[in-house]
C-alpha cells in the first residue's frame, strides 16, 4: 500500500512487573504488531495508525514537527499499565507523507482507515497535522455510505478557512463539500473553540454550515449539547486537536491556547462518547515533539488516548 511503513518494535518498550504477577501488563506488552497492513485479520479490535505529515501545518504557516508525533505518542503509551480495552490495540503502522504532496498522503490514509472500517476494526490516528482529519473523516463517511455521521472535533479552532488548496486549517470545510458531493448531511460539533482565534468571517461559516459550536468558556457545562449531538446520529468521529488544552497543559502544538480546556473537563465530554456504543474513529493531532523539551506533553497526551481506548465500548 503506497506511503505505508511498519512501525518499529523498538517503540513499544517499557518496565516488565511479570515477576510481581503475571497480570501486571503494560501495553508495550499486550499491543499486537503487524509486520503488514493487513486489517481483515483483526476484526473488532482497534487499528492504531500514525498519520506522520507536516505538510499542512506548513501551508498553513504554522510550526512545523508533528510528523514526528505518532512515534513519540507511541513511546509515551507503551510503558503505561494495560487495563481493560488496551490489548485491543493494533499497531498497523504510519502512513508517511513526502511533501509537497500532502493530497497524495491523505488518499492513501483515506483508503486505510476505509479498509479499517469495513473490516469491523476501528481507527485510531495519531496526526499529523489537523490535515488528517480529512483523510481520516473521508475514510469513515466512504465505509457508511447509508448511515448518518456525526464529526465531533474538540479544538481551539473550527478549520473551516477557505484556501486554494488543503492546509491543517480546511479540513472541515473539505468533509462539508465531500457531504455534498455524496449527497448526505453534513453533522458536525465543535467543542472548545477560542474566539479570539477564530476571525468572524468562520464564525459566519460556521453558521452557514449549521455547525454546533461550544465555545472554550462553556465547555465546562457543556455535556447536555454533547449528549444532543451523540443522539442525532448513526455512527461518530472524534478528532482531538490538542491545542484545545491549556498551554501549561499541552505546550507542543502549532499554536498553544492561552486560555483552552483543561485535561480533566475535556474527559468529562470525552467520556459519553466512548461509552455511547456509537464511536467508529479517533485521532489525536498537532502534536509537535520538537517543542516538548521535558517530554511532559507527551505523557498528558498518552494519558488522553490510553483513558479512550480503555472507555471505549
Amino acid at each position: 500500500m503506497s506511503h505505508w511503513h511498519p512501525a518499529s518494535p523498538a517503540l513499544w518498550q517499557g518496565r516488565d512487573d511479570r515477576a510481581e504477577s503475571p497480570n501486571a501488563l503494560r501495553l508495550f506488552q499486550t499491543i499486537t504488531l503487524s509486520a503488514a497492513f493487513s486489517p481483515e485479520n483483526y476484526r473488532e479490535q482497534i487499528a492504531l495508525l500514525g498519520f506522520a505529515c507536516d505538510e499542512g501545518v506548513k501551508r498553513n504557516q504554522g510550526r512545523t514537527g508533528a510528523a514526528g508525533a505518532p512515534d513519540a505518542l507511541r513511546k509515551a503509551l507503551a510503558n503505561l499499565a494495560s487495563h481493560q480495552g488496551h490489548d485491543r490495540l493494533v499497531d498497523l503502522g504510519n502512513i508517511v507523507a513526502q511533501a509537497p504532496d500532502l493530497e497524495g498522503a491523505q488518499q492513501a490514509l483515506r483508503h486505510a482507515v476505509q479498509r479499517c472500517q469495513q473490516a469491523e476494526m476501528r481507527t485510531f490516528v495519531l496526526g499529523g497535522g489537523h490535515e488528517t482529519a480529512f483523510a481520516h473523516g473521508a475514510g469513515v463517511l466512504d465505509a457508511f455510505p447509508r448511515l448518518t455521521v456525526g464529526i465531533v472535533n474538540l479544538d481551539a479552532h473550527l478549520d473551516l478557512r477557505h484556501a486554494d488548496r488543503a492546509t491543517s486549517g480546511t479540513p472541515f470545510r473539505q468533509l462539508a463539500q465531500l457531504c455534498d458531493v455524496q449527497q448526505r448531511e453534513f453533522h458536525y460539533a465543535c467543542f472548545g473553540v477560542n474566539r479570539a482565534a477564530n476571525t468572524q468571517a468562520l464564525w459566519d461559516e460556521a453558521q452557514r454550515l449549521g455547525v454546533t459550536v461550544v465555545e472554550d468558556l462553556h465547555c465546562q457545562n457543556a455535556q447536555a449539547q454533547m449528549a444532543q449531538f451523540i443522539s442525532s446520529v448513526d455512527v461518530i468521529y472524534l478528532t482531538i486537536d490538542l491545542d484545545v488544552l491549556p498551554v501549561w497543559e499541552m505546550p507542543a502544538v502549532s499554536a498553544p491556547a492561552a486560555l483552552g480546556v483543561p485535561l480533566s473537563t475535556l474527559l468529562r465530554l470525552i467520556e459519553p462518547l466512548c461509552r455511547c456504543g456509537k464511536l467508529q474513529a479517533v485521532d489525536m493531532v498537532e502534536f509537535n515533539p520538537r517543542f516538548d523539551d521535558d517530554g511532559n506533553a507527551a505523557r498528558v497526551a498518552a494519558r488522553l488516548g490510553w483513558q479512550i481506548a480503555h472507555w471505549w465500548h
